[in-house]
């Protein structure tokens, strides 16, 4: 056997740059020890062995001693390599061995992207996780589901940064510029969060100390943001024509004579939505250290304006981090990560509501009113006897005499916004201890810790703007205060030990987590200011102004037992099985405990002796995975025991009425979480060397979902019976393609993902189906869950186009009974579903799905010389969007420009409905599939060109890395849908605030 040698040598990275941490390994038989400062390393092996040299975010390298006493080593970045390092929840592996269904986002997929909020940058870039924006308000939170909506309660997914779990968001509160990876555990791999990670876990590693000189980076840019579109409604001229025509329809005499004398009129949706808003965003970071101590620090600052009124409509965050680490003897380690954010946030409307706001306004009130008072009504009411609202020049805005309610002149409207604001001071940290008392054997208790205080302030002058919707007789000022703290504690023991080709892995592990919150708030009526800037709480008011309140959260805990273990042959045969027990606050006596299980499965088919050598296939991995996981989201408190309310109240003998409190319903001592149960068979292949591929085949099944039933009055209780009954499926496929490619001096990759998934509600119990949603002033929601259809699919009535004669209205019959006896030529002919002869609500029908069936992505990345290029798309087809802009309820209300085609008889060919205030045949209030448009969209989320300053130039200005950037965000849109954004959280869009196209110019640099 031949003697071990003494290998040394460096690892670099493509700029020549050492990579201190690199993990360098023999092979089949060692571990692998840590470059040092400079990435030097030095290891004993035999003159045959395999060096394996492994770095997050790089393609791991496997090469031969062959005899050499030196080895230097150039590791190149990769994108979705299958041999990069992935966090799993309590510990890493190599992506080549996982046998999970596992996405990842690394920090190549995230340089050069500038999304506010880390979880855009998940959109389009993980198979099987859905993000559609709230809205395009600053700031705002999107909804994320992974592989589906698992439940009809909550389907959020669970979110742990750095060890500390979230689960009720505060998300917006991480720095993007902070993260080093982003994980989703989408299968059964997800069970080592037990009760919590049904609908998938995210898992977030921000950047830590490297050893190695200090390193002064900055990246930051400058830009602007514009709407990118207007939503197409009719202008003055055109709404009086129509308004003619909807009136006379009625029998009603025309109210307009002369249509044409008002000309365009006013565009409110220039006045919402016509200027410009600035966004700006700067991070600054600090890192190094030594073998002992590493640290990395950073310090950032975005100041983001809406494009709806800016001055009503902004963004301020501040990040400070702080992740250090200290190793004072090879066997311990002592660190710690802290983050610090506030930010102050400025959203004083509904960004999706039908009910007021700028936005409703801009579509709704009619184009006649200008901006200002006319002349000639500055002498009458309101403008002479309300505190109608004024420019500061102290002219009065005007205020529609057609169009009322809650519509209103936007400019005066945000007039009664300001000094309006949100706040919030975040801070998120843990600290560890991590011993070795021997080899392969590691201990680390970690305390983990997120302390939120958060509030707003807003004050309410004196306003008029509608009838309905004014302030005459009262200023007030309102300040609320709330604080929540989170904790987890983690103890954990993990153990590596290799014997020959096999390689074992275990871990065990406690955790405790704790929850607690409270908050004040204070009303003070009758200010004596009339300007929100002259605001104050020290006012001497009497104590009648003086309304205050509080509130105490149930505090919430759990308690929890987990392992894993991991076994690998040869890299050849996998195997990894979970199980972890949960004990909660929220579950019912005789369910205090859950138990979850998972085993996953996997063959390296590649590395077989019989596997062709000389194939096109240089990688294939199969991989298969069950387990059980829970969701306890969906749980509110004391849902499982009878609680007492007020208000029973009863009359006993003649002592009059005495108060009363009884149980609101019965106890259920068998509550418990959501179970849903996930398989899974995976494909991970390299391909003619360059060719990533991945292919994910999944089945979700979901029991016991919560529900809540209403008990018959002779049951004596008021309130809801709670228990675990529906069921429902998820199944589909995601695909990950990637290629890398090089000619000369021009690199490139191309990566790709698509993903199919299909819901199903397969069982609710006794009940036939759960209706929900609403449309504006109709008696008929929009959605209905039942046994075998998507949860909230679109439910209503089918149109089959218009009436064109009577004669078709005559003709429409069953068993020779017209069927719409009142209809009138120019109205919807309703589909008899039931077949009963009459146009009633059980005709209603399954009119679309609101989820996408399919989701994707696709990723353009290329260099020449010093120029780099990026290209980043995203977009999601096989869903409906509900467009409900006009007020159906306020008959005055502004048009689409889609009306000027409304049936007449002079147009009878058309099948827009003939205009009718009244509506009798119910053509615009009825939810119908007249409002279903198709939710297929693709967008450019990014588009890049940058340019690297030549090493030539850095060296003489001391300069490791410089790069200036243009950059442009939602740069186009390929869509059917004519509204703001086809990108809406709910499906129905009433009106949603839209995502901005955004122009930027940056610079980032490392001294």
């Amino acid at each position: 056997m031949a003697q071990n040698t003494t290998v040394r040598g460096k690892v670099v990275d493509q700029n020549a740059q050492p990579l201190p941490g690199v993990s360098v390994a023999v092979k089949g038989t060692q571990t692998g020890t840590l470059t040092d400062v400079g990435g030097n390393y030095t290891l004993s092996a035999a003159p045959n062995a395999t060096l394996v040299f492994s770095y997050i975010g790089f393609d791991t390298q496997e090469i031969s001693v062959s005899s050499r006493s030196e080895l230097n080593v150039t590791l190149t970045e990769g994108v979705r390599s299958l041999n990069e390092v992935v966090v799993v929840g309590y510990g890493t592996q190599k992506k080549s061995v996982v046998t999970g269904a596992i996405a990842h986002v690394g920090g190549r997929d995230l340089e050069n992207q500038q999304v506010t909020r880390f979880d855009q940058a998940l959109q389009g870039r993980a198979s099987g996780v859905v993000v559609v924006a709230g809205s395009g308000a600053p700031n705002a939170a999107p909804i994320i589901r992974v592989r589906g909506i698992t439940s009809i309660n909550n389907s959020n997914p669970l979110y742990v940064i750095d060890g500390i779990i979230s689960q009720n968001g505060g998300l917006e509160n991480l720095n993007p510029n902070d993260i080093e990876s982003i994980e989703v555990l989408k299968d059964a791999s997800a069970a080592i969060y037990g009760s919590r990670s049904s609908n998938g876990v995210v898992l977030v590693t921000t950047k830590k100390g490297k050893s190695g000189a200090p390193q002064l980076s900055y990246n930051g840019y400058f830009g602007t943001q514009k709407a990118t579109k207007q939503f197409d409604v009719v202008n003055a001229t055109q709404y009086a024509t129509l308004r003619n025509q909807a009136v006379t329809n009625d029998g009603g005499t025309a109210p307009f004579a002369n249509p044409a004398q008002f000309g365009e009129g006013t565009n409110w949706q220039d006045i919402v939505l016509g200027e410009s808003a600035a966004i700006q965003n700067h991070n600054l970071s600090i890192q190094g250290g030594t073998e002992l101590n590493k640290y990395y620090l950073s310090f950032g600052y975005l100041n983001q304006q809406g494009i709806v009124f800016s001055d009503i409509s902004n963004f301020k965050k501040y990040n400070f981090t702080a992740n250090t680490s200290f190793q004072p003897k090879k066997w311990l380690n002592i660190g710690q990560t802290f983050g610090y954010t506030y930010t102050r946030n400025q959203s004083n409307f509904s960004t999706n509501n039908e009910f007021g706001g700028p936005l409703s306004s801009s579509l709704n009130l009619d184009p006649i009113t200008p901006i200002l008072a006319a002349q000639e009504d500055l002498n009458s009411s309101p403008y002479t006897d309300k505190p109608v609202v004024r420019d500061a020049q102290g002219r009065p805005y005007a205020i529609s005499k057609y169009v009322g309610q809650e519509m209103s002149n936007p400019l005066a409207y945000l007039e009664t916004q300001r000094g309006n604001y949100g706040w919030s001071h975040n801070l998120l940290g843990n600290v560890f201890v991590e011993i070795q008392p021997i080899r392969g054997l590691k201990i680390k208790s970690q305390i983990n810790g997120k302390q939120a205080f958060w509030g707003s302030q807003s004050y309410t002058p004196l306003y008029y703007l509608t009838t309905q919707n004014n302030n005459t007789t009262n200023r007030s000022a309102f300040r609320g205060s709330n604080r929540n703290l989170t904790w987890n504690w983690e103890n954990t023991m993990s153990y590596n030990r290799q014997v020959g080709l096999h390689d074992f892995t275990g871990l065990i592990g406690t955790s405790a987590q704790g929850q607690n919150e409270v908050g004040l708030n204070a009303t003070f009526n009758n200010i004596p200011v009339d300007d929100y800037r002259k605001l104050s709480f020290n006012y001497a008011l009497p104590n009648e102004n003086r309304i205050g309140g509080a509130y105490d959260n149930q505090p919430y805990h759990l308690t929890s037992l987990f392992g894993r273990l991991n076994y690998s042959y040869d890299e050849k045969y996998l195997f990894t099985g979970i199980i972890r027990r949960d004990g909660s606050s929220k579950f019912g006596s005789n369910y205090v405990y859950g138990t979850f299980p998972s085993a996953q499965v996997g063959w390296v088919a590649s590395r077989e002796n019989f596997f062709p050598k000389n194939s096109f296939v240089d990688f294939l991995k199969l991989r298969a995975s069950y387990g059980e996981v829970g969701n306890e989201l969906s749980l509110d408190f004391f849902q499982y025991t009878s609680v007492v309310g007020g208000g029973r109240n009863a009359v006993f003998g003649p002592g009059g009425l005495v108060i009363g409190n009884a149980p609101l319903g019965p106890e259920n001592p068998n509550l418990r979480w959501e179970a849903t149960k996930t398989a899974d068979i995976g494909i991970d292949a390299v391909l003619f060397k360059n060719v990533n591929l991945t292919i994910d085949v999944y089945r979700k099944l979901t029991s016991g979902m919560l529900q809540s039933f209403r008990l018959p009055g002779y049951a004596g209780f008021d309130g809801d019976f709670f228990d675990n009954i529906g069921d429902l499926e998820n199944k589909g496929i995601e695909v990950e393609l990637g290629y890398n490619g090089k000619s000369g001096d021009f690199k490139y990759n191309l990566s790709g993902n698509i993903a199919y998934n299909k819901n199903e509600v397969t069982f609710l119990g006794s009940r036939p189906f759960i209706d929900g949603g609403s449309f504006q002033a109709s008696s008929y929601p929009l959605f209905r869950t039942q046994t075998g259809q998507p949860v909230a699919s679109f439910y209503g009535f089918q149109e089959l186009g218009t009436f064109k004669s009577q004669a078709e209205i005559d003709a429409y019959t069953r068993n020779g009974t017209k069927i719409q006896p009142n209809a009138k030529p120019g109205d919807f002919k309703w589909a008899d579903n039931n077949g009963n002869g009459v146009i009633d609500e059980g005709d209603r029908t399954f009119l679309g799905n609101q989820l996408p069936k399919w989701t994707y992505g696709v990723n353009l990345r290329a260099n020449y010389k010093d120029f780099d290029f990026l290209l980043f798309g995203q977009g999601a087809w096989g869903n409906k969007l509900f467009q409900g802009y006009r007020r159906l309820d306020i008959a005055t209300a502004n048009y689409s420009t889609a009306a000027l085609d409304a049936w007449t008889p002079q147009n009878s060919g058309s099948n827009y409905p003939r205009l009718s205030d009244l509506d009798p045949n119910n053509n615009f209030k009825n939810p119908s599939n007249f409002y279903l448009q198709s939710g297929a969209y693709f967008r450019i989320k990014t588009l890049q060109v940058g340019y690297t300053l030549p090493a030539s130039v850095l060296n003489k200005i001391d300069v490791k890395r410089a790069r200036i950037f243009v950059s442009s965000n939602n740069l186009v849109t390929i869509t059917k849908y004519d509204g703001f954004d086809p990108e809406i959280a709910g499906s129905v869009d009433r009106g949603i605030y839209p995502q901005a196209r955004t122009f930027m110019v940056g610079l980032d640099f490392t001294l």
